[in-house]
């Protein structure tokens, strides 16, 4: 029978693996290293804590210190991991050979988003080779209440799960939530949304559905560059080269479906 001293032992486990784990997280965004400082209070710790957790996950390769600098980064155990991650993701390798034709035919930034709660989580991304181009970070988070990959992710959830997101308290308290909601049925209707400098001033984006076999929503599809590349004119046909595309990686992940239980009725 596990003894007092065995059960608190193991809550200081937890609450250090914990801690850990919050002190990786902290590396999420935009920022390539961060101080003791930056790290500290990000995760709400104490400087001397989060020294000597930094110090066990350096020991273990997942931080790594900045040569000459008072400053972490994530290390190369982080990368490794992230690559296995994304070669056992079957949507984003089911993707990636579309979303490179798509970046090919059009010359821009290829996106592939899922939500995650209030935010949308950038999986992959085939940038643009045009010299002035959409920048995309893959796993960056984004908020669920701006942008075109944004409103497909809301747009083609049933209804219930739609009301439980609207409900919920992530939505800044001004929002004009009865125009979005007249939004999402004209996105619903012509099988994409669109967005002009919502979350960043220059840049727009057309963001269509991905499928599931099931009928299910898996992703959103986004073509994102400069604002003037996205003229009226052509956003028809931008607007059904995305559709097309994420059509395609829909009908890959059917097939992909039916083949595994194929292969495994035979075995």
């Amino acid at each position: 029978m596990p003894t007092s001293e065995n059960l608190n032992a193991d809550k200081m486990t937890v609450r250090s693996v914990e801690r850990a784990l919050d002190i990786l997280s902290s590396f999420i965004g935009h920022e390539k290293s961060l101080t003791l400082t930056d790290i500290s209070n990000k995760v709400n710790l104490h400087k001397s804590t989060v020294h000597r957790l930094l110090n066990s996950l350096e020991h273990r390769g997942f931080i790594e210190k900045v040569p000459d600098q008072d400053r972490y980064r994530l290390g190369m155990k982080i990368i490794e991991l992230s690559s296995y991650a994304a070669r056992s993701s079957d949507l984003i390798q089911t993707a990636i050979p579309e979303m490179k034709k798509l970046r090919d035919e059009m010359g821009e930034t290829v996106s592939l988003y899922v939500r995650d709660h209030g935010e949308r989580v950038r999986l992959h991304a085939i940038e643009s080779t045009q010299t002035v181009r959409r920048i995309a970070i893959i796993g960056q988070r984004m908020p669920l209440y701006v942008g075109a990959a944004s409103k497909i992710l809301i747009s083609y959830k049933p209804v219930e799960e739609q009301e439980n997101i609207f409900n919920s308290s992530y939505w800044p308290k001004k929002f004009d939530m009865k125009t979005y909601r007249e939004n999402l049925q004209i996105i619903r209707n012509q099988g994409y949304a669109t967005s002009f400098e919502e979350r960043e001033s220059g840049v727009a984006a057309v963001a269509a559905p991905v499928f599931y076999e099931t009928g299910k929503i898996a992703a959103a599809l986004a073509l994102s560059g400069p604002i003037d590349r996205f003229p009226n004119e052509l956003l028809s046909n931008i607007a059904n080269k995305v559709k097309l595309s994420a059509n395609h990686i829909s009908n890959m992940l059917a097939y992909n479906q039916i083949t595994s239980h194929d292969t495994r009725f035979r075995n």
